[in-house]
Protein backbone atom coordinates (compact mmCIF):
# COMPACT_ATOMS: atom_id res chain seq x y z
CA UNK A 1 0.00 0.00 0.00
CA UNK A 2 3.22 2.43 0.52
CA UNK A 3 3.57 2.39 -3.13
CA UNK A 4 0.06 3.71 -4.04
CA UNK A 5 1.05 7.06 -3.21
CA UNK A 6 4.17 7.27 -4.53
CA UNK A 7 3.19 6.12 -7.53
CA UNK A 8 0.18 8.79 -7.71
CA UNK A 9 2.81 10.87 -7.17
CA UNK A 10 5.06 9.56 -10.51
CA UNK A 11 1.78 9.80 -12.56
CA UNK A 12 0.79 13.46 -11.59
CA UNK A 13 3.02 14.92 -14.36
CA UNK A 14 1.80 12.63 -17.36
CA UNK A 15 -1.27 14.03 -18.34
CA UNK A 16 -2.96 11.46 -21.10
CA UNK A 17 -4.72 8.48 -19.47
CA UNK A 18 -2.14 5.60 -18.86
CA UNK A 19 -3.33 1.64 -17.86
CA UNK A 20 -0.85 2.23 -14.97
CA UNK A 21 -3.55 4.20 -13.46
CA UNK A 22 -5.66 1.24 -13.75
CA UNK A 23 -2.81 -0.31 -11.61
CA UNK A 24 -3.31 1.88 -8.70
CA UNK A 25 -6.86 1.83 -8.68
CA UNK A 26 -6.25 -1.98 -7.48
CA UNK A 27 -3.90 -0.11 -3.79
CA UNK A 28 -7.29 1.93 -3.57
CA UNK A 29 -9.67 -0.29 -4.27
CA UNK A 30 -8.29 -2.58 -1.26
CA UNK A 31 -7.65 0.32 0.64
CA UNK A 32 -11.95 0.91 0.56
CA UNK A 33 -12.15 -2.74 1.35
CA UNK A 34 -10.00 -2.95 4.63
CA UNK A 35 -11.99 0.17 5.79
CA UNK A 36 -15.26 -1.68 5.13
CA UNK A 37 -16.31 0.91 2.40
CA UNK A 38 -17.84 -1.32 0.17
CA UNK A 39 -19.40 0.89 -2.24
CA UNK A 40 -16.49 2.54 -2.43
CA UNK A 41 -14.45 -0.38 -3.53
CA UNK A 42 -17.05 -1.65 -5.36
CA UNK A 43 -17.19 1.87 -7.77
CA UNK A 44 -12.97 1.42 -8.43
CA UNK A 45 -13.59 -2.55 -9.29
CA UNK A 46 -15.94 -1.05 -11.94
CA UNK A 47 -13.32 1.65 -13.06
CA UNK A 48 -10.72 -1.35 -12.49
CA UNK A 49 -12.70 -3.05 -15.20
CA UNK A 50 -13.13 -0.26 -17.27
CA UNK A 51 -9.44 0.68 -17.52
CA UNK A 52 -8.82 -3.20 -18.45
CA UNK A 53 -10.86 -2.94 -21.77
CA UNK A 54 -9.77 0.36 -22.52
CA UNK A 55 -6.19 -0.56 -22.52
CA UNK A 56 -6.70 -4.29 -23.11
CA UNK A 57 -5.23 -5.66 -20.00
CA UNK A 58 -6.49 -8.99 -19.02
CA UNK A 59 -4.95 -9.07 -15.62
CA UNK A 60 -7.18 -5.86 -14.65
CA UNK A 61 -10.61 -6.96 -16.56
CA UNK A 62 -10.00 -10.52 -14.11
CA UNK A 63 -9.30 -8.32 -11.32
CA UNK A 64 -11.78 -6.32 -11.64
CA UNK A 65 -14.41 -8.87 -12.24
CA UNK A 66 -13.69 -10.85 -9.63
CA UNK A 67 -13.55 -7.59 -6.74
CA UNK A 68 -16.94 -6.89 -8.09
CA UNK A 69 -18.21 -10.65 -7.50
CA UNK A 70 -16.26 -10.85 -3.59
CA UNK A 71 -18.36 -7.06 -3.05
CA UNK A 72 -21.91 -8.66 -4.11
CA UNK A 73 -21.29 -11.70 -2.49
CA UNK A 74 -21.16 -9.56 0.44
CA UNK A 75 -23.94 -7.47 -0.48
CA UNK A 76 -25.90 -10.09 -0.80
CA UNK A 77 -26.63 -10.59 -4.20
CA UNK A 78 -25.03 -13.88 -4.28
CA UNK A 79 -26.27 -14.96 -8.05
CA UNK A 80 -24.54 -11.86 -9.31
CA UNK A 81 -21.40 -11.99 -8.00
CA UNK A 82 -21.76 -15.85 -8.77
CA UNK A 83 -21.84 -14.72 -12.62
CA UNK A 84 -19.10 -11.84 -11.88
CA UNK A 85 -16.72 -15.06 -10.90
CA UNK A 86 -17.81 -17.03 -13.86
CA UNK A 87 -16.83 -13.65 -16.56
CA UNK A 88 -13.80 -13.33 -14.53
CA UNK A 89 -12.73 -17.15 -14.80
CA UNK A 90 -12.65 -16.98 -18.71
CA UNK A 91 -9.58 -15.00 -19.20
CA UNK A 92 -7.76 -17.19 -16.47
CA UNK A 93 -9.17 -20.21 -18.27
CA UNK A 94 -8.07 -19.16 -21.80
CA UNK A 95 -4.32 -18.42 -20.28
CA UNK A 96 -4.37 -14.36 -21.09
CA UNK A 97 -4.33 -13.92 -17.25
CA UNK A 98 -0.87 -13.50 -15.87
CA UNK A 99 0.47 -15.75 -13.20
CA UNK A 100 0.52 -13.40 -10.66
CA UNK A 101 -3.01 -12.30 -11.01
CA UNK A 102 -3.97 -15.91 -11.48
CA UNK A 103 -3.27 -17.09 -8.38
CA UNK A 104 -4.48 -14.23 -6.21
CA UNK A 105 -7.97 -14.09 -9.01
CA UNK A 106 -7.99 -18.25 -7.93
CA UNK A 107 -7.85 -18.00 -4.72
CA UNK A 108 -10.36 -14.82 -4.35
CA UNK A 109 -13.04 -16.64 -6.03
CA UNK A 110 -12.47 -20.11 -4.57
CA UNK A 111 -12.83 -18.53 -1.25
CA UNK A 112 -16.02 -16.75 -2.00
CA UNK A 113 -17.82 -19.82 -3.77
CA UNK A 114 -16.78 -21.67 -0.28
CA UNK A 115 -18.14 -18.72 1.80
CA UNK A 116 -21.92 -19.10 0.17
CA UNK A 117 -21.53 -23.04 0.26
CA UNK A 118 -21.41 -22.87 -3.66
CA UNK A 119 -19.08 -26.09 -3.61
CA UNK A 120 -19.68 -26.76 -7.42
CA UNK A 121 -17.45 -23.93 -8.70
CA UNK A 122 -15.45 -24.55 -5.54
CA UNK A 123 -14.59 -27.78 -6.84
CA UNK A 124 -14.08 -27.39 -9.82
CA UNK A 125 -12.24 -24.30 -9.45
CA UNK A 126 -9.83 -26.35 -6.77
CA UNK A 127 -8.99 -28.93 -9.46
CA UNK A 128 -8.09 -25.91 -11.99
CA UNK A 129 -6.10 -24.02 -9.50
CA UNK A 130 -4.25 -27.49 -8.10
CA UNK A 131 -3.47 -27.97 -12.00
CA UNK A 132 -2.40 -24.22 -12.35
CA UNK A 133 -0.04 -24.45 -9.02
CA UNK A 134 1.92 -27.44 -10.42
CA UNK A 135 2.53 -25.55 -13.47
CA UNK A 136 4.25 -22.46 -11.53
CA UNK A 137 6.31 -24.23 -9.33
CA UNK A 138 8.10 -21.22 -8.05
CA UNK A 139 5.07 -19.35 -6.51
CA UNK A 140 5.29 -21.12 -3.27
CA UNK A 141 2.44 -18.29 -1.32
CA UNK A 142 -0.25 -20.19 -3.47
CA UNK A 143 0.75 -24.04 -2.69
CA UNK A 144 -0.52 -23.66 1.23
CA UNK A 145 -3.91 -21.74 -0.09
CA UNK A 146 -4.83 -24.68 -2.67
CA UNK A 147 -3.81 -27.23 -0.09
CA UNK A 148 -6.75 -25.94 2.09
CA UNK A 149 -8.95 -25.71 -0.65
CA UNK A 150 -8.34 -29.61 -1.40
CA UNK A 151 -8.87 -30.24 1.90
CA UNK A 152 -12.08 -28.83 2.26
CA UNK A 153 -13.43 -30.90 -1.16
CA UNK A 154 -11.98 -33.68 0.18
CA UNK A 155 -13.95 -33.76 3.27
CA UNK A 156 -17.34 -32.86 1.51
CA UNK A 157 -16.51 -36.04 -0.46
CA UNK A 158 -15.70 -37.63 2.69
CA UNK A 159 -11.84 -38.46 2.29
CA UNK A 160 -11.36 -37.47 5.66
CA UNK A 161 -7.68 -38.80 6.31
CA UNK A 162 -6.71 -37.42 3.11
CA UNK A 163 -8.14 -34.39 4.21
CA UNK A 164 -6.49 -33.77 7.56
CA UNK A 165 -2.93 -34.74 5.96
CA UNK A 166 -4.08 -31.67 3.42
CA UNK A 167 -5.18 -29.26 6.26
CA UNK A 168 -1.55 -30.37 7.71
CA UNK A 169 0.09 -29.35 4.93
CA UNK A 170 -1.10 -26.38 4.12
CA UNK A 171 -0.13 -25.54 8.41
CA UNK A 172 3.28 -26.19 7.58
CA UNK A 173 3.37 -24.13 4.43
CA UNK A 174 1.77 -21.10 5.98
CA UNK A 175 3.78 -21.35 9.42
CA UNK A 176 7.04 -21.64 6.79
CA UNK A 177 5.99 -18.38 5.42
CA UNK A 178 5.02 -16.92 8.14
CA UNK A 179 1.50 -15.88 7.08
CA UNK A 180 -0.09 -17.31 10.68
CA UNK A 181 -3.83 -16.14 10.42
CA UNK A 182 -4.07 -18.41 7.15
CA UNK A 183 -2.52 -21.07 9.01
CA UNK A 184 -5.27 -20.27 11.70
CA UNK A 185 -7.84 -21.01 8.99
CA UNK A 186 -6.49 -24.15 8.07
CA UNK A 187 -6.15 -25.67 11.93
CA UNK A 188 -9.91 -24.43 12.46
CA UNK A 189 -10.60 -26.76 9.17
CA UNK A 190 -8.75 -29.76 10.16
CA UNK A 191 -10.43 -29.53 13.94
CA UNK A 192 -13.83 -30.07 11.89
CA UNK A 193 -12.52 -33.34 10.46
CA UNK A 194 -11.08 -34.69 13.82
CA UNK A 195 -14.64 -33.48 15.40
CA UNK A 196 -16.42 -35.59 12.50
CA UNK A 197 -13.99 -38.57 13.28
CA UNK A 198 -14.58 -38.56 16.95
CA UNK A 199 -11.43 -37.40 18.11
CA UNK A 200 -12.55 -34.57 20.65
CA UNK A 201 -9.13 -34.34 22.13
CA UNK A 202 -7.65 -33.45 18.73
CA UNK A 203 -10.47 -30.92 17.77
CA UNK A 204 -9.76 -29.30 20.75
CA UNK A 205 -5.76 -29.12 20.33
CA UNK A 206 -6.80 -27.75 16.77
CA UNK A 207 -8.85 -25.21 17.55
CA UNK A 208 -6.85 -24.07 20.27
CA UNK A 209 -3.56 -23.53 17.86
CA UNK A 210 -6.22 -21.62 15.29
CA UNK A 211 -6.91 -19.47 18.22
CA UNK A 212 -2.84 -18.70 18.78
CA UNK A 213 -2.83 -18.13 15.48
CA UNK A 214 -5.08 -15.30 15.85
CA UNK A 215 -7.89 -17.44 14.23
CA UNK A 216 -11.27 -17.39 15.86
CA UNK A 217 -12.49 -21.22 15.26
CA UNK A 218 -16.69 -20.46 15.59
CA UNK A 219 -19.17 -21.80 15.56
CA UNK A 220 -17.05 -25.02 15.01
CA UNK A 221 -15.51 -24.57 18.39
CA UNK A 222 -19.36 -24.34 19.93
CA UNK A 223 -20.53 -27.63 18.19
CA UNK A 224 -17.49 -29.46 20.04
CA UNK A 225 -18.80 -28.16 22.85
CA UNK A 226 -22.59 -29.47 22.64
CA UNK A 227 -20.85 -32.49 21.66
CA UNK A 228 -18.67 -32.77 25.05
CA UNK A 229 -22.17 -32.04 26.91
CA UNK A 230 -21.26 -28.22 27.37
CA UNK A 231 -24.76 -27.27 26.08
CA UNK A 232 -24.50 -24.01 28.33
CA UNK A 233 -21.78 -22.62 26.86
CA UNK A 234 -22.57 -23.70 23.16
CA UNK A 235 -25.68 -21.62 23.38
CA UNK A 236 -23.95 -18.92 24.88
CA UNK A 237 -20.99 -18.50 22.02
CA UNK A 238 -23.89 -19.04 19.74
CA UNK A 239 -25.79 -15.66 20.94
CA UNK A 240 -23.37 -13.83 21.40
CA UNK A 241 -21.96 -14.84 17.50
CA UNK A 242 -25.60 -14.35 16.05
CA UNK A 243 -26.03 -11.38 18.14
CA UNK A 244 -22.39 -9.36 15.89
CA UNK A 245 -23.25 -7.43 13.12
CA UNK A 246 -22.49 -9.64 9.67
CA UNK A 247 -23.16 -9.87 6.21
CA UNK A 248 -25.73 -12.12 5.32
CA UNK A 249 -22.89 -14.07 3.63
CA UNK A 250 -20.86 -14.74 6.98
CA UNK A 251 -23.89 -15.16 8.90
CA UNK A 252 -24.92 -17.82 6.89
CA UNK A 253 -22.46 -19.67 7.46
CA UNK A 254 -23.30 -19.55 11.10
CA UNK A 255 -26.88 -20.64 11.09
CA UNK A 256 -27.06 -24.46 10.68
CA UNK A 257 -25.02 -25.00 13.88
CA UNK A 258 -26.94 -22.12 15.10
CA UNK A 259 -30.30 -24.44 14.60
CA UNK A 260 -28.26 -27.77 15.79
CA UNK A 261 -27.25 -25.79 19.39
CA UNK A 262 -30.56 -24.56 20.18
CA UNK A 263 -32.49 -27.38 19.49
CA UNK A 264 -30.02 -28.78 21.72
CA UNK A 265 -30.87 -26.71 24.41
CA UNK A 266 -34.81 -27.05 23.64
CA UNK A 267 -35.13 -23.81 22.29
CA UNK A 268 -37.66 -24.82 19.56
CA UNK A 269 -39.45 -21.44 18.71
CA UNK A 270 -36.00 -19.76 18.37
CA UNK A 271 -34.57 -22.87 16.51
CA UNK A 272 -37.59 -22.10 13.77
CA UNK A 273 -36.81 -18.61 13.73
CA UNK A 274 -33.26 -19.31 12.46
CA UNK A 275 -34.54 -22.02 9.93
CA UNK A 276 -36.79 -19.78 8.69
CA UNK A 277 -33.88 -17.48 8.24
CA UNK A 278 -31.57 -19.96 7.19
CA UNK A 279 -34.32 -21.02 4.11
CA UNK A 280 -34.54 -16.78 3.19
CA UNK A 281 -30.90 -16.69 2.77
CA UNK A 282 -30.62 -19.87 0.88
CA UNK A 283 -33.36 -19.49 -1.76
CA UNK A 284 -31.52 -15.80 -2.35
CA UNK A 285 -27.80 -17.35 -2.79
CA UNK A 286 -29.59 -20.53 -5.41
CA UNK A 287 -26.54 -22.69 -3.89
CA UNK A 288 -27.66 -26.29 -3.35
CA UNK A 289 -24.95 -26.98 -0.65
CA UNK A 290 -26.95 -23.93 1.75
CA UNK A 291 -30.47 -25.04 0.02
CA UNK A 292 -29.06 -28.50 1.91
CA UNK A 293 -28.51 -27.24 4.78
CA UNK A 294 -31.69 -25.34 5.11
CA UNK A 295 -33.76 -28.69 4.42
CA UNK A 296 -31.63 -30.56 6.96
CA UNK A 297 -32.33 -27.55 9.25
CA UNK A 298 -36.26 -27.27 8.70
CA UNK A 299 -36.72 -31.12 8.65
CA UNK A 300 -35.15 -31.30 11.85
CA UNK A 301 -37.12 -28.85 13.31
CA UNK A 302 -39.79 -30.51 12.51
CA UNK A 303 -38.86 -33.42 13.89
CA UNK A 304 -38.26 -32.11 17.57
CA UNK A 305 -41.59 -30.20 17.00
CA UNK A 306 -43.82 -33.42 16.78
CA UNK A 307 -44.43 -32.97 13.25
CA UNK A 308 -42.30 -35.86 11.19
CA UNK A 309 -44.82 -35.99 8.33
CA UNK A 310 -43.58 -32.46 7.70
CA UNK A 311 -40.00 -33.26 8.19
CA UNK A 312 -39.59 -36.24 5.43
CA UNK A 313 -40.11 -33.78 2.67
CA UNK A 314 -37.31 -31.41 3.64
CA UNK A 315 -34.89 -34.11 4.61
CA UNK A 316 -35.39 -35.74 1.35
CA UNK A 317 -34.70 -32.45 -0.84
CA UNK A 318 -32.01 -32.53 1.64
CA UNK A 319 -30.48 -35.81 1.05
CA UNK A 320 -30.85 -35.49 -3.23
CA UNK A 321 -28.98 -32.40 -3.21
CA UNK A 322 -25.91 -34.02 -0.70
CA UNK A 323 -25.66 -36.71 -2.94
CA UNK A 324 -25.68 -34.33 -5.94
CA UNK A 325 -22.85 -33.08 -4.54
CA UNK A 326 -20.85 -36.35 -3.67
CA UNK A 327 -20.96 -35.26 -0.32
CA UNK A 328 -21.96 -39.06 2.29
CA UNK A 329 -21.65 -37.90 5.37
CA UNK A 330 -24.30 -34.77 4.91
CA UNK A 331 -26.24 -37.20 3.23
CA UNK A 332 -26.01 -39.84 6.03
CA UNK A 333 -27.08 -37.39 8.35
CA UNK A 334 -30.08 -36.59 6.35
CA UNK A 335 -30.88 -40.35 6.42
CA UNK A 336 -30.46 -40.72 10.15
CA UNK A 337 -33.11 -38.06 10.52
CA UNK A 338 -35.48 -39.13 7.97
CA UNK A 339 -34.75 -42.90 9.55
CA UNK A 340 -36.13 -41.00 12.98
CA UNK A 341 -39.08 -39.27 11.21
CA UNK A 342 -40.50 -42.54 9.94
CA UNK A 343 -39.92 -44.42 13.03
CA UNK A 344 -42.07 -41.59 14.84
CA UNK A 345 -44.68 -42.16 11.89
CA UNK A 346 -44.91 -45.77 12.68
CA UNK A 347 -43.32 -46.95 9.43
CA UNK A 348 -40.88 -49.09 11.18
CA UNK A 349 -39.65 -50.83 7.88
CA UNK A 350 -39.18 -47.86 6.07
CA UNK A 351 -37.24 -46.43 9.32
CA UNK A 352 -34.90 -49.40 9.37
CA UNK A 353 -33.71 -49.27 5.97
CA UNK A 354 -32.84 -45.39 6.30
CA UNK A 355 -31.36 -45.61 9.55
CA UNK A 356 -29.20 -48.69 8.23
CA UNK A 357 -28.11 -47.01 5.26
CA UNK A 358 -26.96 -43.96 7.46
CA UNK A 359 -25.16 -46.49 9.98
CA UNK A 360 -23.54 -48.45 6.95
CA UNK A 361 -22.13 -45.04 5.64
CA UNK A 362 -20.58 -43.25 8.43
CA UNK A 363 -19.05 -46.84 9.58
CA UNK A 364 -17.61 -46.57 6.87
CA UNK A 365 -16.13 -43.15 6.46
CA UNK A 366 -14.90 -43.47 10.35
CA UNK A 367 -17.52 -40.75 11.96
CA UNK A 368 -17.55 -42.74 15.04
CA UNK A 369 -19.85 -39.80 16.98
CA UNK A 370 -22.45 -40.52 14.27
CA UNK A 371 -22.51 -43.94 14.41
CA UNK A 372 -22.79 -44.36 18.01
CA UNK A 373 -25.98 -41.90 17.61
CA UNK A 374 -27.50 -43.43 14.96
CA UNK A 375 -27.02 -47.04 16.80
CA UNK A 376 -28.62 -45.87 20.26
CA UNK A 377 -31.57 -47.89 20.85
CA UNK A 378 -34.87 -46.07 19.94
CA UNK A 379 -36.23 -44.56 23.24
CA UNK A 380 -39.80 -46.14 24.41
CA UNK A 381 -42.59 -44.54 23.50
CA UNK A 382 -44.19 -41.95 25.78
CA UNK A 383 -48.04 -41.92 27.00
CA UNK A 384 -50.51 -40.02 24.48
CA UNK A 385 -47.89 -39.27 21.74
CA UNK A 386 -46.03 -36.39 24.20
CA UNK A 387 -42.35 -35.60 23.16
CA UNK A 388 -38.78 -35.81 25.22
CA UNK A 389 -39.14 -31.98 26.13
CA UNK A 390 -42.98 -32.04 27.07
CA UNK A 391 -42.19 -34.55 29.38
CA UNK A 392 -39.68 -33.16 30.95
CA UNK A 393 -41.62 -29.66 31.30
CA UNK A 394 -44.66 -32.04 32.93
CA UNK A 395 -41.91 -33.51 35.63
CA UNK A 396 -41.14 -30.24 36.60
CA UNK A 397 -44.87 -29.23 37.05
CA UNK A 398 -45.64 -32.51 38.76
CA UNK A 399 -42.98 -31.10 41.46
CA UNK A 400 -44.48 -27.72 41.70
CA UNK A 401 -42.68 -25.44 39.95
CA UNK A 402 -44.20 -22.04 38.26
CA UNK A 403 -43.77 -21.33 34.42
CA UNK A 404 -40.83 -19.30 35.15
CA UNK A 405 -38.69 -21.32 37.10
CA UNK A 406 -38.96 -24.46 34.35
CA UNK A 407 -37.93 -21.92 32.15
CA UNK A 408 -34.58 -21.09 34.42
CA UNK A 409 -34.52 -24.80 34.57
CA UNK A 410 -34.50 -25.71 31.09
CA UNK A 411 -32.89 -22.76 29.50
CA UNK A 412 -36.23 -21.91 27.73
CA UNK A 413 -38.51 -18.40 27.35
CA UNK A 414 -41.42 -18.46 29.34
CA UNK A 415 -43.48 -18.16 26.24
CA UNK A 416 -41.99 -21.66 24.65
CA UNK A 417 -42.69 -23.34 28.36
CA UNK A 418 -46.34 -21.90 27.94
CA UNK A 419 -46.88 -23.04 24.69
CA UNK A 420 -45.43 -26.87 25.88
CA UNK A 421 -48.16 -26.86 28.89
CA UNK A 422 -50.79 -25.80 26.10
CA UNK A 423 -49.95 -28.72 24.14
CA UNK A 424 -49.21 -31.20 26.61
CA UNK A 425 -52.91 -30.25 27.81
CA UNK A 426 -54.28 -31.23 25.09
CA UNK A 427 -52.49 -34.51 24.70
CA UNK A 428 -53.41 -35.52 28.07
CA UNK A 429 -56.40 -34.41 28.21
CA UNK A 430 -56.85 -32.00 31.38
CA UNK A 431 -57.37 -28.71 32.04
CA UNK A 432 -55.09 -27.71 35.16
CA UNK A 433 -51.44 -27.84 36.00
CA UNK A 434 -52.72 -30.14 39.21
CA UNK A 435 -54.53 -32.79 37.28
CA UNK A 436 -51.52 -32.78 34.81
CA UNK A 437 -49.06 -33.59 37.85
CA UNK A 438 -51.92 -36.39 38.65
CA UNK A 439 -51.38 -37.89 35.32
CA UNK A 440 -47.41 -37.37 35.40
CA UNK A 441 -47.45 -39.51 38.71
CA UNK A 442 -50.04 -42.05 37.38
CA UNK A 443 -47.90 -43.02 34.33
CA UNK A 444 -44.60 -42.58 36.28
CA UNK A 445 -43.29 -39.61 34.58
CA UNK A 446 -42.50 -37.85 38.30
Amino acid sequence: MDGWPRGQRLLADIPEDVVERGYLLIHEMMRHVFAAEFSAAYQRAVEIVDYGHRFDDPDLIAMGLSAQGRISLYAGDVRQGLALFDEAMVGIAVGTVSPIFAGQIYCTMIEGCQEVSDFGRAAEWTVALTNWCAAQPGLVPFTGQCAVHRGQIMRLNGAFDEAIEEFSRAIRRYVAAGTTSAAGFASAERGKVLHIRGDFDGAQSAYDEAIGYGYEPQPELALLWLARGRTSAAVAAMDRLLAEPRDPVHRSRLLPAAVEITVAAGNFDRAAEISAELSTLAAAFGCEALLAMAGYAAGHVALVGDRPAEAIPDLRRAARLWHTLDAPYEGARCAALLGRALRALGDDDSAAGELDAARRTMTTLGARPACREIAAPAPAPLPRGLSAREVEVLRLVAVGKTNHEIATALFLSEKTIARHLSNIFVKIDVTSRTAAAAFAYEHQLG
